[in-house]
């Protein structure tokens, strides 16, 4: 039985890991008879935002047991994630991946720095040719780090995103929420979700093609 790691980072689209996306994501690892384990990062959020009023909060929230609320307890350090112990790694999206693993978020493009432990699952799995998935804005992570093999991911359409892609070396490919990017020579897979999607139907069409391109490589 295959087991996929799925890296978190916090919980709430405009903090941590999209719930919709992140529950999606285990739910269809779960229906393709594989198994998952949640990580994340043990350290503080770059920020805590009120999901309510969409502004921000000025309080202090630790990204482990933000996305523990996702992973209903069952959550360990991304810092032990490897290759030798997963057939696969997926990143669900939310802005807590531009803000708490990388800092795209922040500076929307220029110099973004990927969080040495998040940079390090990425290339231990692409040296070991092990499938990376990444979802929502998360692609922008992978891009960034794996931009000197020309990954190709998408994050759907936004054009300033795909321009800083680019810039770095890989290649942006534009698709729809329900669609996915496949990049056989460097075995990712990535899909827009929430990028560009209004309800959570399409969602879960993107993530289901995903998660069993994954699953099937």
């Amino acid at each position: 039985m295959k087991k996929v790691a799925v890296i978190l980072s916090g919980c709430g689209k405009l903090d941590g890991s999209e719930v919709h996306e992140a529950t999606l994501t285990l739910l269809n690892i779960d229906a393709c008879g594989a198994k998952y384990q949640c990580a994340s990062i043990d350290t503080p959020q770059s920020r805590v935002m009120d999901h309510l009023s969409s502004k921000e909060s000025h309080e202090k929230r630790n990204m482990m047991i933000e996305s523990a609320r996702i992973a209903r307890g069952e959550i360990v350090d991304a810092g032990g994630i490897s290759p030798k112990d997963y057939d696969a790694v997926i990143f669900p999206g939310g802005f807590g991946a531009a803000l708490n693993l990388c800092d795209f978020g922040m500076n929307g493009g220029e110099g973004t720095k990927v969080n040495p432990v998040i940079e390090k699952i990425i290339r231990d799995f692409h040296a070991a040719k092990k499938p990376i998935g990444a979802i929502c804005i998360a692609p922008v992570i992978v891009a960034r780090v794996l931009a000197s093999n020309k990954a190709k991911i998408t994050i759907g359409n936004d054009a300033g995103t795909a321009a800083a892609i680019n810039k770095w070396g890989a290649e942006h490919v534009n698709c729809s929420a329900e669609e996915i990017c496949f990049d056989p020579n460097n075995l990712l897979v990535t899909t827009p979700a929430y990028m560009l999607a209004e309800n959570i139907a399409p969602v879960n069409r993107g993530i289901e093609k995903l998660v069993k391109k994954i699953l099937s490589l």
